[in-house]
């Protein structure tokens, strides 16, 4: 094949959400677009005629979008080969199918579900792999008139080669050889006109000019069956590349599924994950630079990480999905993130510029600890509430140790502080240290209690920090309302 403007296409089956498996695939199709200057498509699989939704369309191109993943042609752009739905090409396929069955390399099978499970059945009782037996393979032309005039509606069957092999180079995985007598007579056109995945591929990959295919490895097996489609289409030269990518497991080794936690990319939205980390992270499950770089930077559309890329330092071993490490990766991309942002993606409502102020301020004084966007509303609300909850392990662990001791500590300190006339960060930590002091007690024994009764719970940002951004008014109602908790 004559070097082409490089064509690489996703395209999903619109089943279900997008997963991470999948994701990670279109990743790794634009990131190869973006680097040998070629075209990425986006094209929807969408002929399983009972589990194909609108909905789960949305939701991929939603998922998409949200990880900056941007085609150049295909759905909701469009371009010069399509329509980008399958189930909008229909007459195609037909056109191709009738090509094959003028040719002989298709035929037409009127056997039943229930022969074929017959079929199936008898072939595992001889320990033999189960395939189409090829019963119809050889039906005369009278045969075939008979059986539609009565009624009967075939599927057409690819008629596979037996004998010789398929040899074809993976771009991850080397030389792979198949032989043709173990490949089957697959069906490539329902009874109702609807193709199958392999047909459909081979037809819109060739009218699509693809030039190189890149998916999981769960489809090496069809390679061999589309290849001999492209031969037996007298599309030999138009065979694209094909790159197999590893498939991703839990930690325990098994394929990755809800059990492991959540799997597709909209729940990692919802979790409070940003974007970049979890492309960041999605690229390096199954490829890795010669260095082991771990974080790349995300501006200039990954200019980076493109220039880094390539297919053949993809592994062929599975990767293993590792939740800790995303969670540590996006804590990774928060910290470089500006605090007005994080607040604007942490979707807070801040109805007014006092709130918006404080908010900035709060969420800088936990940026740090600040994982998930998801924290940010738990880590800081107590700083907006008029009424703070107290965590049951705070008020165990605090206030009912010694509640007579910490009631009269509080009592003490805020006295103390009502007479500040600067109330900051440092004029209350020299009153809380001098109050420890002069009392003869550890300043633990001072801050845990002063601690729990302006925040409701044992952790959180700086003590001295919180109180100044707390400001003086609402620190000592709180420390009052704390003490009377405390007396019962």
């Amino acid at each position: 094949m004559n070097e082409k403007k490089t064509r690489v296409r996703f395209a999903p089956s619109p089943t279900g959400y997008l997963h991470i498996g999948g994701a990670r695939t279109a990743i790794y199709n634009w990131l190869f677009a973006k680097k040998t200057d070629g075209t990425f498509i986006l094209r929807i699989e969408d002929t399983d005629e009972v589990r194909s939704t609108d909905e789960s369309v949305n939701a991929i191109i939603e998922s998409m979008k949200w990880l900056g993943l941007n085609w150049d042609e295909g759905v909701e752009i469009g371009g010069n080969y399509g329509p980008y739905f399958q189930m909008q090409r229909l007459q195609i396929y037909k056109e191709y199918s009738k090509k094959l069955l003028d040719t002989g390399n298709a035929y037409y099978c009127f056997c039943t579900p229930e022969e074929l499970e017959s079929m199936r059945k008898e072939q595992l009782l001889r320990k033999q792999p189960p395939k189409y037996n090829g019963k119809c393979r050889n039906l005369t032309e009278k045969k075939i008139k008979e059986k539609i005039e009565s009624g009967l509606k075939p599927v057409i069957r690819f008629r596979m080669p037996q004998e010789g092999k398929v040899v074809f180079n993976d771009i991850i995985r080397g030389q792979l050889e198949f032989e043709n007598i173990l490949l089957d007579d697959f069906v490539i056109l329902k009874a109702s006109g609807v193709p199958t995945y392999n047909f459909a591929c081979v037809v819109d990959d060739y009218l699509m000019k693809i030039t190189h295919v890149i998916r999981g490895d769960d489809h090496i097996s069809n390679t061999p069956r589309q290849i001999n489609l492209y031969k037996a289409l007298g599309l030999e030269n138009e065979i694209p590349k094909f790159a197999h990518l590893s498939m991703i497991l839990g930690q325990d080794k098994t394929r990755l599924s809800k059990r492991h936690g959540a799997t597709s990319v909209l729940e990692y939205k919802k979790l409070g994950y940003l974007p970049e980390a979890l492309f960041n992270y999605l690229v390096l499950l199954g490829w890795s630079t010669e260095d082991s770089q771990q974080i790349f930077d995300p501006k200039d559309n990954w200019k980076e990480l493109i220039e880094k890329f390539s297919l053949e330092r993809c592994s062929k071993a599975p990767a293993i999905f590792d939740p800790q490490k995303l969670i540590w990766m996006n804590a990774e991309y928060i910290r470089k993130t500006p605090v007005e942002k994080l607040i604007q993606l942490s979707g807070l409502d801040i109805s007014y510029e006092k709130n918006y102020n404080l908010m900035k301020k709060a969420v800088s004084l936990e940026h740090e600890k600040i994982k998930l966007l998801t924290d940010i509303s738990r880590l800081t609300e107590f700083f907006f509430k008029e009424e703070i909850e107290y965590q049951e392990k705070a008020i165990e662990k605090v206030f009912k140790k010694n509640p007579e001791k910490v009631k009269v500590i509080l009592s003490e300190i805020s006295e103390k502080f009502k007479n500040i006339p600067e109330f900051n960060s440092q004029t209350t930590e020299k009153i809380c240290r001098d109050y420890a002091s002069e009392k003869g007690l550890k300043t633990s024994e001072v801050f845990h209690p002063v601690r729990v009764a302006v925040s409701g719970r044992t952790e959180g940002p700086g003590l001295f920090e919180m109180l100044e951004l707390l400001g003086k008014e609402k620190v000592i109602k709180r420390i009052q309302n704390a003490i009377k908790l405390v007396s019962f």
